[in-house]
């Protein structure tokens, strides 16, 4: 077998190794067009027990990743100063270029071949391969070569974002949410190591235009920023790498292979950032084509198993995130609420969270809502 995987994320990364485990002799290549080392974006967060689908099947890498994560069980939300905890809902983070060290040392040590700078300009170059994955994310080469055997399509949302770091180590995963004079902004904040944090920074349309971000350099656009969350950041600076505003993408496929190749991770589907999924689902969907190429039959049919198996798992989770960035859309009237309203909101936002559910989870919180509730009557 002769796979050749465009891409050097987690998807891609964790493919290769898996592949090559469970085919020695198999020749397993990863192409990545950036040098090694290179990543934009800071920490990544994993739902509570997110990774525990690694601890049965693949416990060496489990015990890899996990000694490296910043834990924690409570979501804290902050509106505009009054803050709400809501007790029970674990995360965890890790560095994103940490994470992509472990994993490629995982797969370099199988005996994959990583080759760092080297650009594929065309799928032509590739011929020699039984299969071609497309690990190569939200741009993805492989999906835009066969778009229309795929289904392909890319949509934004209207919100702008911006993804920093900081020295400010926060202590939960944490939902800012301030009012300037030009509107409301939003920050997803989390630490991923002992002495640094992710920051994400939202704001609707209006907002980022009346601000003027259009036009305005990028320091000044952090220097902002920092002004506008001085209170949460405590005097602490944001760090930039490629932070530039983006609108979040949308990828979906209706047809998951064409030809001799298939895709994983964000070439295949994006899942919002406000449910801490995208990384966990880019792994699993590498843990499904593995499997099905390992069930013995032909490439053809063990890319229309990997699609049967997967797609109704990754379309729930996909249905919740799509439902979480409706939300966040609209997070300027939602912040028209009292607090614990807000908060409800906010932890039900995705359909997948009820009263009973979070009860169960989230009993001080839920006593509080409800005790709220009672008052207000």
């Amino acid at each position: 077998m002769n796979v050749t995987i465009i891409g050097a994320g987690p998807a891609g990364l964790y493919l290769s190794y898996l592949l090559k485990r469970r085919h020695p002799r198999a020749t397993i290549r990863v192409l990545e067009r950036n040098p090694g080392g290179a990543t934009f974006g800071f920490g990544v967060v994993f739902s509570d027990r997110a990774l525990e689908f690694l601890r049965d099947d693949d416990p060496g890498t489990y015990q890899s990743i996990t000694p490296a994560l910043e834990s924690w069980s409570d979501i804290t939300l902050d509106l505009e100063g009054r803050v709400v905890r809501i007790d029970g809902i674990g995360f965890s983070a890790i560095g994103r270029l940490e994470l992509l060290r472990l994993l490629h040392d995982r797969a370099h040590a199988a005996g994959v071949r990583v080759e760092y700078e080297r650009p594929v300009e065309s799928l032509d170059e590739l011929r020699d391969a039984d299969l071609i994955v497309g690990a190569d994310g939200v741009h993805s080469l492989v999906r835009d070569a066969y778009a229309n055997e795929f289904g392909a399509s890319l949509t934004h949302l209207s919100n702008r974002f911006a993804w920093y770091g900081t020295t400010k180590r926060f202590e939960t995963l944490t939902q800012t949410f301030r009012r300037t004079p030009h509107g409301a902004f939003n920050a997803h904040h989390y630490r991923y190591s002992p002495r640094m944090s992710t920051f994400i920074v939202e704001a609707d349309e209006g907002t980022w235009r009346r601000a003027g971000f259009e036009s305005m350099q990028p320091e000044a656009t952090r220097q902002y920023l920092e002004s506008a969350f001085a209170d949460a950041l405590d005097g602490h600076p944001l760090v930039s790498n490629k932070s530039v505003w983006r609108r979040f993408p949308q990828v979906r496929n209706e047809r998951w292979s064409a030809a001799n190749a298939t895709l994983v991770g964000d070439a295949l589907h994006t899942a919002h950032f406000s449910i801490g999924s995208g990384t966990r689902l880019a792994m699993e969907d590498a843990i499904a084509l593995a499997d099905a190429l390992a069930a013995g039959t032909d490439i053809e049919g063990a890319a229309k198993a990997y699609e049967a198996k997967r797609r109704p798992v990754l379309e729930k989770i996909l249905a919740a995130a799509d439902a979480s960035a409706a939300w966040y859309e609209q997070f300027a009237g939602h912040m028209q609420r009292a607090p614990l309203d807000f908060a409800m909101s906010y932890i039900t936002r995705s359909g997948r969270v009820d009263l009973e559910r979070l009860r169960r989870a989230s009993p001080r919180f839920v006593a509080a809502y409800e005790a709220h509730v009672q008052s207000s009557r």
